[in-house]
């Protein structure tokens, strides 16, 4: 085999990012508390970056003492007109610290309270370390977790105390009388059955429990007319021992613990405000981000000559110290405005589109079908960040508070001049205004939207409803 030696030419198109550009597109996915965040951590690492103070800023003018806050809060006759996010905004300024809100301390896990009801009864040392376990293996929702055999195996693992069978069950049938009721139990049903035992006895509740003893199948697949034959109870008294089991709470822990104060304290902040006056929109950009610029040591002299001499190499070192974080402060500032620019262009983009909605209301029929192309044709931006501007930002109207992703919307078909949003709403309007007990099949559903003058697929009115959380029509039969 003879060896020969070859040279060829190959042509490949590379798309590389910049370290700005990367930069860039990190900084544009935040959202307004994030970017703050960032521009604290950056004021605390960088001696080269400061903000400019509200004195410095004045210094210009220094008989305008009014910000721009009290000027736009000036426009309203009144606090009560003034709208909630201009309150909101008012309670700070660039000046102030920023603290994230926290829930109020207090808070009691289900453990917790489960062990104080606990103490109030008569146990003996191994049997509080046996209810506890059961305690400890139960989820958020109040279900148990684990099965009695596996218990009385880990209680010997990890406390070195022997426990009998016989002792858990007795110790889970306690837990199972605590508060709130339904806890302990192992699925829904017997859950249900927890609950219903505590009910004051009645017909309802006898039928009630019956249902969910021996018939829970036929009520999970809402299959009523069999499940009154069943039962051998009328059609009235159906409906009323069903009125029962569907008052019952199926996650009895649910409400318990830190999450729902962390709920409570989790709250959107509006990227930006719109206010419409007549045909006239005004859009404003919120946030908390502070002026930036260069601190004054670690400017003009683009070596840093005038602050060290040069004739040592710690001097030497100093001096790049001070140029690399001179360019690192300029090129944050330069990210941040470019955010800010980017932000604020494509929300411009989206209120131009979207004009009739903002200015005639909340009525999504007038959301117009808008994707990231028709906003990249107004902006120049390409369609990664649009996509990344509009994640996790919200704007604040007279009608509510929207996330930007709300607007984008397509055409079922190309032929079609509606937007999805028009869809849905028609979608939901024949759903919510059909006989409850003869609910409609998708099938009839495309048929009444076909009639309306809608051309979509059965396929896409699965989809749709699906989308708004509606199951098909046999699980929405009502008696």
């Amino acid at each position: 085999m003879e060896e020969s030696l070859s040279l060829s030419l190959q042509q490949r198109l590379q798309q590389r990012l910049s370290p700005l550009q990367v930069k860039f597109v990190k900084m544009l996915e935040m959202n307004g508390p994030e970017v703050e965040d960032e521009v604290r951590r950056a004021l605390d690492d960088n001696p080269a970056l400061e903000k400019v103070e509200a004195d410095d800023a004045a210094e210009d003018n220094e008989r305008f003492n009014e910000t721009a806050e009290d000027i736009r809060r000036a426009d309203y006759a009144s606090e009560e007109e003034i709208p909630f996010y201009r309150l909101e905004a008012r309670n700070h300024s660039v000046n102030d610290t920023y603290a994230e809100p926290v829930a109020a301390d207090g808070a009691m896990s289900l453990l917790d309270m489960l062990s104080e009801q606990l103490a109030e009864h008569d146990l003996t040392d191994r049997q509080r370390t046996v209810a506890l376990y059961i305690a400890g293996n139960l989820d958020d929702n109040g279900y148990l977790t684990r099965d009695v055999n596996s218990m009385v195996y880990d209680i010997e693992e990890q406390t070195g105390q022997v426990a009998s069978t016989a002792e858990v069950r007795s110790m889970l049938d306690l837990v199972r009388t605590l508060e709130p009721a339904g806890i302990g139990a192992v699925d829904l049903r017997e859950c249900l059955l927890l609950q219903l035992k505590r009910r004051e006895l009645s017909d309802s509740v006898k039928t009630a429990t019956e249902i969910v003893t021996h018939y829970f199948d036929l009520f999970s697949r809402k299959h009523y007319d069999r499940l009154a034959s069943a039962v051998g109870v009328s059609p009235e008294k159906l409906r009323e021992a069903i009125k029962v089991i569907r008052s019952l709470n199926p996650k009895p822990a649910s409400d318990i613990g830190d999450d729902p104060a962390e709920e409570r304290t989790r709250h959107i902040i509006p990227d930006f405000a719109l206010e419409v006056e007549g045909n006239d929109i005004e859009l404003t950009l919120l946030n908390n981000v502070p002026e930036l610029r260069i601190e004054a040591t670690f400017r003009d002299d683009e070596d840093g000559k005038h602050l060290l001499p040069q004739s040592s190499r710690a001097s030497g070192e100093t001096a790049l110290f001070i140029r690399q974080k001179r360019d690192e402060a300029t090129e944050f500032i330069k990210i941040l405005r470019m955010r800010q620019e980017t932000l604020f262009r494509v929300m411009s983009a989206i209120v131009r589109l979207q004009k009739d909605f903002f200015i005639n209301g909340d009525d999504e029929s007038l959301i117009k079908p808008m994707i990231l192309k028709d906003v990249s044709k107004l902006t120049g931006y390409d369609l990664s960040v649009i996509s990344r501007a509009a994640a996790g930002k919200y704007v604040a109207t007279a009608h509510g508070v929207y996330p930007l992703k709300f607007f984008f919307n397509e055409r079922p078909k190309d032929d079609v001049d509606a937007s999805t949003h028009e869809l849905i709403a028609t979608l939901k309007s024949v759903i919510d205004a059909e006989d409850k007990r003869h609910p409609l099949s998708d099938e009839v559903i495309t048929a009444e939207m076909v009639s309306r003058g809608y051309d979509i697929a059965r396929r896409t009115v699965a989809k749709y409803r699906e989308k708004l959380g509606i199951p098909v029509a046999r699980l929405r039969r009502e008696i």
